[in-house]
């Protein structure tokens, strides 16, 4: 997964470069989505896809536009998606340091 990632500021309308740790210190969190789709070539097939990305729950707008371009573009039908995400690292679980010791 890349460590920076464009986002839309809705306040500016302006594009920003984040990484993972500041969106997730903005709310985002690790969504792991399991696609399963019927074969466009075989309509009695089921096929497995895996799709991973930092997104806000529980609206989860990066996914629905995934979703929203599956549907448009892609020819596979779509049969399920089961969603998984973690909030890795929140705001108040920081802790500031006052003094850093180094050792050599």
């Amino acid at each position: 997964m890349n460590d920076r990632v464009a986002r839309t500021n809705r306040t500016t309308n302006r594009t920003e470069n984040l990484s993972d740790f500041e969106l997730r210190l903005k709310g985002y969190s690790l969504l792991t989505a399991e696609i399963l789709y019927w074969m466009p070539d075989h309509h009695d097939l089921l096929q497995s896809f895996v799709w991973q990305t930092m997104d806000l729950a529980p609206e989860f707008p990066r996914l629905h536009k995934f979703l929203d371009y599956w549907r448009e573009h892609i020819e596979a039908t779509l049969h399920s998606v089961q969603i998984s995400h973690s909030s890795l690292v929140r705001p108040q679980e920081l802790n500031w340091v006052d003094t850093e010791y180094r050792l050599h």
